[in-house]
C-alpha cells in the first residue's frame, strides 16, 4: 500500500480503536498478521477450549490454521462429519470465540447480522472471551453506514459464498426478503461492554472478508 495511503488509514484505524476502548472493548491495531498471532500467542494458553463463528476473514488472515496448529481444545464447526449444532451450544461454553464483525463504527461499536443467531448469541454472552479480527474494510463512520454495507456488501457476497437461493445472492441487492435462506436474521449492536474487556477487537490495515 502506499504509505501516504496506510498513514491516512492508520489513523481512522488508531480512531476506531480509541473510540472502541471508551466502550470497555480490549481494542488493538495489529499491523500485520504476525503481530496478530503474537497477541493471540500472548492472550491463549495451551489446553484453552475455542470455538469459531462463521467467517471468511478468519480464513483468509490465517486465524483458522493457526488455532489448528495450537494445542487447543477446538470446537470446529468446518470438521467431517461435525454436529453443528452440538459445536454451536459447546461454543457458548468455550474459553475463546473468535469471529470477525459486518462492520466497526469509528465511534466504537460492533454491528452484525445473523441468520441462525449462534454467533451474535456468542458475542452477547457464553465464551469467556470473545476475539474479533477484522481488517479495515469493516470500518465504517456510523451504524447507518453499517447497515447499508451489510446490504450492499457483505449479505449479496455471503449469499453467492453459501450457494444461497436469496435475492441478495441472485441480484447482489438487499430485497428485505422471507425467503428460507434468508441470512439476516438477527440483528446486533454492541455499544457497549460491561464487563470490561471481554470482547477483544483486533484490526488489520488490510481488507479480509466480507
Amino acid at each position: 500500500m502506499d504509505k501516504n495511503r496506510l498513514e491516512v488509514l492508520e489513523k481512522q484505524i488508531n480512531r476506531t480503536v480509541e473510540a472502541l476502548r471508551k466502550n470497555n472493548f480490549d481494542a488493538h491495531y495489529v499491523k500485520n498478521t504476525d503481530e496478530l498471532f503474537q497477541k493471540l500467542d500472548g492472550m491463549i494458553k495451551d489446553g484453552a477450549s475455542c470455538s469459531v463463528g462463521g467467517s471468511m476473514t478468519l480464513f483468509e488472515c490465517g486465524v483458522i490454521d493457526y488455532i489448528k496448529g495450537r494445542k487447543l481444545t477446538y470446537f470446529d464447526r468446518y470438521a467431517e462429519n461435525a454436529d453443528v449444532t452440538q459445536v454451536y451450544h459447546d461454543a457458548l461454553n468455550a474459553d475463546f470465540y473468535f469471529t470477525s464483525s459486518n462492520a466497526i463504527t469509528e465511534s466504537g461499536e460492533l454491528y452484525n447480522m445473523d441468520g441462525n443467531g449462534n454467533r451474535v448469541a456468542a458475542i452477547v454472552y457464553g465464551p469467556k472471551k470473545v476475539v474479533v479480527v477484522a481488517g479495515a474494510n469493516k470500518i465504517v463512520k456510523d451504524i447507518e453506514a453499517a447497515v447499508r454495507r451489510n446490504r450492499d456488501v457483505a449479505a449479496p457476497a455471503n449469499g453467492v459464498r453459501l450457494g444461497k437461493e436469496t435475492p441478495c445472492a441472485k441480484t447482489g441487492l438487499c430485497a428485505d426478503c422471507k425467503n428460507p435462506g434468508r441470512m439476516c436474521s438477527h440483528e446486533l449492536i454492541s455499544r457497549y461492554q460491561l464487563n470490561k474487556d471481554r470482547i477483544a477487537v483486533l484490526i488489520l490495515p488490510d481488507s479480509y472478508g466480507y
